[in-house]
């Protein structure tokens, strides 16, 4: 993840009637009373809810739960909100004029409220702000008046911190309390981390200062890349506890440091019962190990006391960078965890170091092998909150014992929330994913617990930097008894002409199978539903309908589904028909004969304006998608734009659009004179960098295939002049040509709509594609395997009687087919059988060993004189030896 991101998030949920109660899906254990999780019954994630309380945000930060239920909130340009339950509104209450420049990524950037809020309503808020022309970071707290408006007379300076405002990355920005009024405080280490190629900001030349992170975070005598415990009393002035890593008096260190050696803690939460803090911390960029050290990791850090956290000399699980002259380039020996040493000029502390603490959990952009279900992407570590589950808080919501203990933490840029189980002496024991199918989150930047025991989540939005449609204040409620059900309607028939009599069905369920359904349909506002599980209802006027089904279980929990029945018109019917073949283009094929035929209920006569036909060239897909394939195809697919929806690009570039990074048509235009751009920027997007457009750096992504990336950029320079695909007559031939000269691995899409007249109601459109596809399909294509197994880009582990499919193939036309394989030492026969494995057999051919499985060679074999489309399935056979393994497949190609 880049040096520069934070998020934040929230969540809301009405509060569910609490039924009778689920069986306890935890233990505690005879030992420590701790409630031990049962992950093989783990709660439903059906049983989460998640509600969107507030969705109208820009950039949300950091937000705080009062004991009454309100919400407090902050976005980074200045705006202060709170969330009244009671009303279901938020306000906005104050909008600070703080330090917020874009470039700079400053402003308010945290939030606590006093935890003992009810008798003491003080908030304490983090902002940037310039006094006696300096700029400093600020933690401030404020009187919350009774009638929930922001006392601004009542400020009172906590304490103020420095910040080189040219640099500003890396800001932390959380705060956190535990039992004993201990504040803790997150800071970042304000340093340049673009031209250390993503390892080791220490960069000790003059005239470097802000490229130097041993000047802060390395620094005893410095409050940034730290972790500060301070004790504020009720006049808002602090004290130092004792317990912190430099007792006070020790020369050349500042008392208030409870952890050093951060890079940006962005989100903090400390353990109110055992005052353990914890932490993610965002780590560098470098996608690679390399000269100067290890590669970038990011870490959830737990300090069970004061300590030292390694930065900028450690990374991950306390891996050494080398010593570096950034002038000579020359790398020296590796730091020693165990006794590091700060021997810049920029330093004003002292020297000698603490020993390195090691992390909880450190993972790089590629997999890792001890936290493997994190995954692979950006890196965005956030700290969130431990749950205490208390059997005597009467609340339906609150999450359940099998949580009890768990420590939520969470990724910005990989959108998963995950809980950690810790043992009995608080270390690490494992995790696993909190709502992975449901959750849907939206950039998590921070998540607290409710008085309720909800969790609170703000959610950043989709892209960094902008005003997302969907940053937004959520809450994840828990329903521990019964559920309401699901009301599904079902309709083959939703349009046609009056009076049209439509039979519904009903996939309507329950999670609690006991439940008996009832059932209430309104076709056309009917006071008086109904109650047929599955009727039959015929509409005499012209019209549009909301056909409405509530279904309802014995408690009286309720779920509603709509479904629109349009009468008064049918739709059109669009067919493309050719006397070519129907699958596949050749490589000699230069045009393809077509018909678009058109018909319509209601119009009598067609408007050839209204067809619409057009032929697009997609010009490569990849083998290794059997999703798409030769059978399913979208007319907008294109190989990278489907790989960069899946990646973590789209946090920081739009298409056309400028965010954190430069828009897609703009990196086009810069490149489209440059032949070696395509090989560059593939090569950029695995190993990241940075310098070319502004200071900020890229994320590498090492998970990526050279292939991958390699597509990602044919798509991003395809904007900057994406053509438009030229409307085509009704019938004629169309030219076939643009597959020639290349790989010959793309499709051809020829699309044609018709929109009708309206006919009694509105215009309907019908749309029908027809897809050519390159002769040669990958084995991994296939499907229906018996047998058999996809083994990287090829098919292996076939015996006798194993078989695959290929569905849908037109065979007109088509004499042979040619398959490319590898045969260790086996040598059998394939059959092609049409319909079925015992189908009518069209194709058989010998094929001897190759030597080695790597070892290809091809075999042809005939097919016979076959017309329309089939399904093909493909048979091995080798009855005198059925247990041999027989083939590694890697192509058929059929033939002309």
């Amino acid at each position: 993840m880049t040096t520069w991101l934070y998020p934040i998030g929230f969540l809301f949920l009405t509060l569910l009637g609490l039924q009778t109660p689920a069986t306890d899906r935890t233990h505690p254990s005879p030992a420590t009373g701790r409630f031990v999780a049962d992950t093989a019954n783990r709660p439903d994630e059906n049983r989460f809810t998640k509600t969107v309380l507030f969705n109208d945000l820009n950039e949300p930060m950091e937000l705080a739960v009062a004991p009454d239920g309100r919400v407090f909130f902050v976005e980074r340009a200045g705006k202060f909100y709170m969330y009244d339950p009671a009303k279901k509104k938020t306000l906005l209450l104050h909008d600070f004029p703080v330090k917020a420049v874009e470039k700079y990524l400053n402003g308010l950037l945290g939030m606590t409220i006093d935890p003992d809020f009810a008798r003491h309503p003080y908030l304490y808020f983090f902002y940037t702000t310039q006094d006696a022309g300096l700029t400093k970071q600020r933690i401030a707290r404020f009187t919350m008046a009774k009638d929930n408006t922001l006392d601004l007379t009542s400020e009172k300076v906590v304490i103020d911190f420095p910040i080189d405002l040219e640099v500003s990355a890396h800001t932390g920005g959380s705060m956190a309390w535990d039992a004993h009024r201990n504040l803790f405080i997150s800071t970042g280490d304000n340093t340049v981390p673009f031209e250390s190629q993503g390892f080791a900001p220490i960069d000790a030349q003059p005239g470097r200062l802000v490229y130097d992170a041993q000047r802060s975070a390395g620094n005893p005598n410095d409050l940034r890349g730290k972790i500060l415990r301070i004790n504020v009393d009720l006049d808002g002035n602090y004290t130092v506890p004792p317990g912190n890593l430099f007792p006070k008096g020790t020369p050349m260190t500042r008392p208030e440091i409870y952890v050093m050696g951060c890079r940006n803690p962005y989100r903090i939460s400390v353990d109110t019962a055992t005052s353990i803090v914890y932490w993610g911390e965002i780590g560098p960029d470098s996608g690679v190990d390399g000269p100067q050290g290890p590669r970038g990791y990011d870490e959830f850090n737990q300090a069970k006391k004061a300590g030292n956290y390694g930065w900028p000399y450690f990374v991950g699980d306390s891996k050494p960078y080398h010593q570096y002259d950034f002038a000579t380039k020359t790398v020296a020996a590796l730091f020693d965890p165990a006794a590091p040493v700060n021997e810049s000029p920029n330093n004003t502390g002292a020297h000698t170091l603490p020993p390195v603490n090691k992390p909880m959990v450190w993972y790089p952009y590629g997999k890792s092998d001890e936290f493997p279900q994190l995954g692979v992407g950006g890196r965005c570590a956030m700290g969130g909150p431990t749950y205490h589950f208390n059997p005597a808080l009467k609340s339906a919501t609150k999450l359940p014992a099998y949580y009890d203990k768990a420590l939520f933490v969470y990724d910005w840029m990989r959108n998963w929330v995950m809980a950690i189980r810790l043992d009995d002496q608080q270390n690490y024991q494992s995790m696993e994913a909190f709502m992975p199918k449901t959750g849907d989150f939206r950039r998590p930047v921070d998540m607290e617990i409710g008085p309720e025991g909800s969790i609170y989540m703000l959610e950043y939005g989709s892209v960094y930097g902008i005003d997302n449609d969907d940053a937004r204040l959520v809450r994840v409620d828990f329903n521990p008894g019964n559920r309401a059900p699901i009301a599904k309607i079902m309709a083959n028939d939703t349009i046609g002409l009056a009076p049209l009599t439509v039979a519904f069905g009903n996939g309507s369920y329950d999670y609690d199978k006991a439940d008996q359904l009832r059932y209430s349909w309104q076709f056309e506002n009917e006071k008086t539903g109904t109650v047929a599980a599955t009727p039959t209802h015929t509409f005499r006027k012209n019209g549009i309908y909301k056909v409405r089904l509530s279904a309802t279980d014995p408690a009286g929990r309720q779920d509603v589904d709509t479904l629109t029945i349009r009468v008064g018109n049918t739709l059109p019917q669009v067919a493309i028909a050719t006397t070519d073949n129907k699958t596949f283009f050749f490589p000699d094929q230069k045009t393809l004969a077509y018909n678009v035929a058109v018909a319509d209920k209601e119009d009598k006569t067609i408007d050839k304006k209204r067809v619409n036909v057009a032929l697009n060239y997609i010009p490569k897909v990849a083998d290794n998608n059997p999703q798409i394939g030769h059978q399913q195809f979208s007319a907008s697919y294109n190989l990278g734009k489907s790989l960069i929806a899946g990646s973590d690009c789209k946090a920081c570039h739009q298409v056309a659009a400028k965010s954190v990074g430069p828009a897609f048509t703009e990196i086009s235009k810069k490149y489209r004179d440059d032949k070696t751009a395509t090989a560059k920027l593939a090569n950029k997007i695995i190993t990241g960098g940075n310098g070319v457009w502004g200071e900020h750096a890229m994320s590498a992504h090492p998970q990526l295939s050279r292939d991958e990336t390699t597509e990602m950029v044919k798509y991003i320079m395809s904007l900057g002049n994406e053509p438009t695909a030229a409307k085509l007559p009704q019938s004629g031939n169309v030219d076939l040509t643009a597959h020639q000269g290349t790989d010959q691995n793309g499709r051809y899409i020829l699309t044609a709509s018709y929109t009708d007249g309206g006919g009694a109601i509105k215009p309907l459109t019908t749309t029908e594609t027809f897809m050519l596809r390159p002769t040669r399909i990958a084995a991994i294509e296939a499907t229906d395997l018996h047998n058999m197994e996809r083994q990287g880009r090829r098919l292996g582990g076939a015996h006798d009687q194993s078989y695959f499919a290929l569905k849908g193939i037109d065979l007109t036309g088509i004499s042979g087919v040619t398959y490319r394989y590898g045969a260790k030492d086996q040598g059998a026969t394939i059959e092609i059988r049409t319909g079925s494995p015992t189908g009518k057999v069209i194709s058989t051919v010998p094929y001897t060993t190759t030597g080695d499985w790597r070892t290809f060679a091809n075999v042809r074999a005939a097919i016979q004189p076959t017309t329309g489309k089939q399904d093909l399935y493909f048979v091995f056979l080798k009855p005198e030896d059925p247990k041999a393994n027989l083939v590694s497949l890697e192509s058929i190609t059929f033939e002309k």
